[in-house]
């Protein structure tokens, strides 16, 4: 007679009990179990292949091509890879000159003269066509010429999606200096890089998109590209800018180019009507803003638009003032007068800075700058609105003005 061990036997009576616990469930539930399995493993193998479909369906650049930009025929043969867009094809365009906007933007006295401003700025722009997004990178800026030291540079590029409309649509008005008309345009995007400090040939690598509704849009949009030099009481130094048209280009695929630096130009988004009184016996300055006429691409519900006041006096900042927020068209009217009490002493100096910002409640930032004009009077020279308003004491003086950004 063999004789079990007492633990043997206790763990023999338990088997029954751990195998109920171990399988509770019935068969009807196992198999939805299984079923639902299934059914998540077919979801996930649906979205793995139209997620490689995407993939196979975005066009890719495997031949040679060649494009024409500004009369000249550039060979696309040398695709390479950068940062950001890695096994994306690159095509690089050498030494494009693409000064596009030279007959549309306010020329000042200095951009008049003799371009002496050396550097490239090297830069790619995509269309995703699927993502319906303009893609913009800042790659890098080389051969920049600085006379400061080099350990001081602090270098960023402030980028600018300007949009300008069709010949029928847009307004356009004369530059006192030169008498030829400029047609205005709007500000879509604004951008700024990073900051590199201590070199004159900076590497960025920043990447900015925009939304797009249309391909078409491409062909109004003009990208400006400034280079400057950080301030850190916010009055950057531009240094140098590059301009491009994005409508000349196939930028189906990521295209790079390199643009040289030129002298920087303002841009005309619009007309102030502006009115000036000054009272010479109480020493009060009376600045009115009556109507701002800009161009929109688009109006939005929350937009609004308000204008703020600077004087400098002297060498001394007044506080400013700013109108109420008004809905946006393409004709403004404020009809609003602000009162600044000017020091009693003899003015010498003085500068009227007019700023137009629009604000938007659903977007962040809520507010960016539109335009700025600036009506002055120095030691030797003043602005012809000025004078008429000197002559013209305790009359208030109205001109229209150039808004420029």
């Amino acid at each position: 007679m063999i004789v079990l061990p007492t633990d043997y036997l206790a763990s023999a009576r338990l088997l029954p009990s751990a195998a109920a616990l171990r399988f509770p469930f019935s068969a009807a539930v196992k198999y939805s179990i299984l079923g639902l399995s299934v059914s998540l493993l077919l979801v996930a193998l649906g979205i793995l292949a139209w997620q490689a479909f995407k993939c196979l369906k975005r066009p890719r650049t495997t031949t040679a091509r060649h494009e024409a930009v500004n009369g000249e025929l550039l060979n696309l043969d040398d695709v390479s890879q950068t940062g950001q867009n890695k096994g994306i094809p690159i095509i690089k365009v050498e030494d494009v000159d693409a000064d596009i906007l030279s007959q549309t933007s306010l020329r000042s006295s200095q951009a008049a003269a003799e371009d002496k401003v050396n550097g490239w700025l090297h830069y790619s722009v995509y269309y995703d066509q699927q993502q319906r997004q303009l893609v913009v990178t800042v790659l890098e800026l080389e051969g920049l010429q600085h006379q400061s030291q080099i350990s001081s540079l602090q270098l960023f590029v402030q980028l600018k999606l300007l949009w300008k409309g069709s010949e029928k649509e847009e307004r356009c008005i004369k530059d006192g200096d030169e008498g030829t008309p400029l047609p205005l345009c709007t500000v879509l995007q604004d951008f700024q890089t990073r900051i590199v400090k201590g070199t004159c040939n900076p590497l960025f690598g920043d990447q900015f998109s925009c939304i797009l509704h249309d391909e078409k849009e491409l062909n109004h949009i003009h990208l400006r590209m400034e280079v400057r030099d950080y301030d850190k009481y916010s009055r950057h130094k531009a240094l140098g800018e590059v301009r491009t048209s994005l409508g000349q280009f196939n930028i189906s695929y990521p295209l790079e180019l390199k643009g040289k630096l030129h002298s920087p130009r303002k841009d005309l988004v619009g007309e102030v009507l502006l009115s000036l009184k000054f009272l010479p016996t109480s020493q009060r300055l009376e600045v009115g803003v009556l109507k701002v006429r800009t161009v929109h691409k688009e109006l939005h519900v929350d937009a609004a638009l308000y204008a703020r006041i600077s004087v400098h006096c002297n060498r001394s900042k007044l506080k400013y003032q700013k109108t109420s927020a008004m809905k946006p068209g393409t004709v403004t009217v404020f009809n609003e007068v602000l009162v600044f009490s000017l020091p009693d002493f003899g003015l010498q100096e003085c500068k009227i800075l007019v700023s137009i910002f629009e604000t938007h409640s659903s977007r962040k930032p809520s507010k960016h700058l539109i335009g700025q004009l600036a009506v002055k009077k120095d030691k030797h020279s003043e602005d012809k609105h000025w004078g008429l308003m000197i002559r013209s004491a305790r009359q208030p003086i109205a001109m229209w003005h150039a808004l420029v950004i």
